[in-house]
């Protein structure tokens, strides 16, 4: 068990982010024996396999740790802003110490009683030009891989921290740290993760001392996971909501009354949104055009149906209390509360 201990100023300081970068690396789990663990994920990166074995994959496979399908903390550092851009992530990954990597490769493979793979090994006996490569990897399998579905990935972390921060203001930290996870437990100033497998006694007990815990959704992570370096920065990764819903796309059934009062198309977004999601979501799930979406959703907010919420450039829909007692009502379900 991992515990934080948060004194009140350090839980004020507690904030969310999202990265790229981080999830380029943990995406890489997709490509070894852990691919069963996440099926919808394996399913929506079926179409890149061909262009995946194009690339330097011998590496970018070996950068995870197959006991565990641990990662090293440098390659994925705390993000530096709430929703940083790729170039940015690389751009400091490249300009690390390269003194860092080995003792970094050591702590990710060492406990698990695997030794550094050996294309990493190998490559050890020029940090720099190791890092260099593995850099240069990593942006190629981003250009590939993860950039054609990076709108749709993009979109579920955002929904996610939205999510997140409603309920840290309508109902305090205990129900936002439990409601992450079933392994996370927030009692008198403690946040504990219960963790299986090994795990140095050493990093049981870790005061934040000003350093601000931040939390990272991730689409890519199965249940919660923190830095392996007992020093580092305080930092939690944990799933995303929603990431089933990646490669979902059916026709939502709404009750023939409301299309009978909406029209077809508006009753089918209604029933999609109980959860927030954007234009660029919306139409990924329905199989048509943003535009067409678009024009749906700004009846349906000017009908007060819908609220919009901004998140940096994107803009999330969901229902409003009115939208939500309509749809209900037309499902003769209570509406959720908040």
């Amino acid at each position: 068990m991992i515990r934080f201990r948060l004194g009140l100023a350090d839980l004020a300081a507690t904030s969310f982010a999202y990265s790229p970068l981080q999830e380029t690396v943990l995406s890489l789990r997709i490509w070894g024996p852990h691919s069963s663990r996440m099926p919808h994920m394996r399913n929506a990166f079926a179409d890149a396999r061909p262009a995946f074995e194009q690339l330097d994959h011998e590496l970018l496979t070996a950068l995870v740790a197959r006991r565990r399908y641990w990662v090293p903390d440098l390659l994925t550092p705390r993000p530096a802003v709430p929703a940083p851009g790729i170039r940015a992530e690389l751009a400091a990954l490249r300009a690390t110490d390269p003194a860092l990597l080995g003792p970094d490769l050591e702590q990710t493979f060492a406990p698990l009683g695997e030794p550094v793979p050996p294309r990493l090994a190998a490559g050890l006996r020029d940090p720099a030009g190791l890092l260099a490569d593995i850099a240069d990897a990593l942006e190629s399998y981003w250009n590939v891989c993860l950039l054609p579905l990076w709108p749709r990935l993009r979109s579920l972390l955002e929904a996610d921290l939205a999510h997140r921060a409603r309920v840290l203001a309508e109902h305090g930290a205990g129900l936002l740290f439990t409601g992450i996870s079933e392994r996370l437990t927030w009692q008198d100033g403690i946040l504990s993760i219960h963790r299986r497998g090994p795990w140095a006694s050493t990093t049981d007990d870790i005061p934040i001392d000003g350093r601000r815990l931040l939390l990272t959704p991730s689409c890519f992570v199965d249940g919660v996971s923190t830095m392996l370096g007992r020093d580092a920065p305080p930092h939690i990764v944990y799933t995303a909501r929603g990431t089933a819903l990646l490669t979902e796309r059916h026709e939502p059934t709404a009750p023939h009354a409301l299309e009978g009062l909406l029209g077809r198309p508006r009753a089918r977004l209604l029933a999609l949104l109980t959860e927030p999601a954007t234009t660029t979501e919306l139409a990924h799930r329905l199989n048509v055009t943003p535009a067409a979406v678009s024009q749906h959703l700004s009846a349906l907010a000017a009908a007060r149906l819908l609220d919009r919420t901004r998140h940096g450039r994107h803009v999330h829909y969901r229902l409003s209390p009115l939208g939500s007692a309509l749809h209900h009502a037309q499902n003769d379900t209570p509406p959720a509360g908040p």
